[in-house]
């Protein structure tokens, strides 16, 4: 699980932050190596080596909602609903994130190793 602190400005012109959480699961991983053009491992190559930022904002943006979830005050379930990923989506948070980790590639390699399982990255 990767959780980040996000500081912005709101609509109204306040300073916030917020501590957001993003973590693919392994029947998730699964999904998209089943679902997705060479797995999960593709898509991170091809982030990897993509200089189109338009292509690299796509790809970001699918991984980053695609994560985005809400950890239970027990610790035992990520819950990941339409309404948190659009909610999240439209706060002043997410492009924050987002123009950070296109612009910082170490921030973007930590986000990326934070969301898959220590189990799967062991593995490989």
């Amino acid at each position: 699980m990767y959780v980040k602190t996000i500081k912005f400005v709101d609509y109204d012109g306040n300073n916030r932050e917020v501590t957001a959480y993003f973590n693919l699961n392994k029947a998730e991983i699964l999904e998209m190596n089943m679902n997705e053009e060479g797995g999960l491992e593709a898509l991170l190559h091809r982030i990897s080596l993509t200089t189109d930022t338009k292509e690299l904002m796509r790809l970001f943006k699918q991984i980053i909602l695609g994560s985005y979830g809400e950890k239970s005050a027990d610790g035992m379930r990520f819950v990941k609903k339409k309404e948190l990923t659009e909610a999240f989506e439209q706060s002043c948070a997410y492009p924050e994130l987002l123009v950070e980790l296109i612009n910082n590639a170490e921030e973007a390699a930590n986000f990326i190793n934070g969301i898959v399982p220590k189990t799967i990255q062991n593995a490989e």
